[in-house]
């Protein structure tokens, strides 16, 4: 059995689209499907998982920086359907949403920073908004685009209001607009944005002073954090990921359409 047709183990992420670097104390979480755009199968949010956990086991690493190649972070879901031969299991259907990494970094014993290179939307936002630090690229954008799937996102639902407000929650969420970095900052979205050839120096500093913390102190602080983005409707949420709006939200992102329930009047030429 090869390395692209097993689970994860050691610094094996259990997929091909992702890899776990050394860099002395610090370890690498890089996304790395450039053909798919970064585009996360199940086995992909997975392996980001298993990597948080895996560091936090490890005596000899300190953090996480996670990061994205290219000009994408992590867009969300794959949703074109296709079969991945790369892909050791169908998770969908042996774990849905328990393949996400967001409750393994609400809990995290060490520290974990995203550094957005790129495109940031879907699971990605949600990844960069529970990681102890965000810093961004100056060249990074900032999506909510579950609604036009069909997804009733309830994790979105919880987190978002706490991390910018309700008014702006409301408005990401419901128009699916597009934030630029900056005003992803202004809006407290995420904590920093830096020149985008300094990122990863950025992030390694900003990592390293989080781990000088004392961690027994700043786990006592993140549990005050998790209390804070509280409980999300796991039960909606799994109804909705099983739905027709989300077949049909599927269905029209693959056909590069509008959906079905868009007025035949309001839509547009290609996918939203």
């Amino acid at each position: 059995m090869t390395n692209s047709a097993r689970p994860p183990d050691g610094d094996w992420l259990g997929t091909p689209y992702l890899r776990l670097e050394r860099h002395g104390p610090l370890a690498h979480c890089v996304v790395d499907r450039p053909a798919k755009r970064n585009a996360m199968t199940a086995a992909m949010y997975f392996g980001v998982r298993y990597a948080t956990n895996h560091v936090d086991a490890d005596p000899d690493l300190a953090g996480l920086i996670i990061t994205g190649v290219d000009d994408v972070f992590i867009p969300g879901g794959d949703l074109s359907g296709g079969n991945y031969e790369d892909e050791w299991s169908d998770l969908p259907k042996f774990l849905f949403m328990d393949n996400t990494p967001f409750d393994a970094l609400r809990q995290s014993v060490k520290p974990v920073v995203s550094a957005i290179n790129g495109i940031c939307q879907g699971g990605g936002l949600v990844i960069a908004m529970l990681s102890d630090l965000a810093v961004a690229s100056d060249r990074a954008t900032f999506r909510a685009p579950e609604l036009f799937r069909g997804i009733a996102d309830t994790s979105y639902a919880n987190i978002l209001p706490r991390q910018i407000g309700p008014a702006r929650a409301r408005d990401m969420l419901f128009t699916g607009r597009t934030l630029d970095a900056q005003e992803a900052v202004d809006w407290g979205l995420i904590a920093r944005v830096v020149p985008h050839e300094e990122l990863m120096d950025r992030a390694t500093e900003a990592t390293i002073q989080i781990c000088r913390t004392a961690p027994n102190a700043r786990g006592d602080l993140k549990r005050s954090f998790d209390q804070y983005y509280g409980l999300y409707d796991r039960i909606g949420m799994q109804a909705s990921l099983r739905g027709p709006e989300t077949l049909e939200g599927f269905l029209a992102f693959k056909e590069r359409r509008s959906p079905e329930w868009v007025h035949p009047d309001l839509r547009s030429e290609g996918r939203i």
